[in-house]
């Protein structure tokens, strides 16, 4: 795929929460949701430090988008994120009804945008989210690599 200067701008501002979040001892994951070029609503993991095993760093994004423009529903939006979402992220994503997920690295263990689970085109849902991944993959694999090796040292 061919990424636009503005992808790789917000996958960057993502990286940032996710920087963020390693600071801080949570799994270094980061978001960022934009509609019309701006950056509406940011996101870092904080299940830990918010005791709420939902505080994924996509989940905190869509719920800053929400409040931020007053609408449960976030139409032609884009969410940016370092790590390829859940099924509970992925899921959030149909019911704001983004329009689009870009990830960074792929989960094999639990990525629900094509690596284990495709829930983003499941035809049972009445939402479809376009799904493009690997962006900065390089990049957003070497965060979560060196905060889980720092964590075993």
């Amino acid at each position: 795929m061919s990424w636009s200067p503005d992808d790789e701008a917000f996958m960057r501002a993502a990286l940032a929460e996710a920087t963020v979040a390693a600071s801080v001892g949570e799994v270094p994951v980061g978001a960022v949701l934009v509609h019309n070029g701006a950056i509406i609503g940011r996101g870092l993991n904080r299940p830990i430090q918010d005791n709420d095993p939902t505080a994924h760093a996509e989940v905190m994004a869509i719920r800053a988008a929400a409040a931020a423009v007053k609408n449960y529903r976030l139409l032609n939006t884009t969410i940016y994120v370092t790590l390829e979402p859940c099924a509970m992220c992925v899921g959030a994503m149909l019911n704001a009804r983004l329009s689009r997920l870009v990830f960074g690295a792929y989960d094999q263990k639990a990525g629900a945008a094509g690596s284990v689970v495709d829930l983003s085109d499941n035809r049972s849902f009445n939402h479809r989210l376009e799904v493009n991944g690997g962006l900065l993959e390089t990049q957003c694999s070497a965060v979560l690599q060196d905060f889980f090796r720092s964590r075993r040292a």
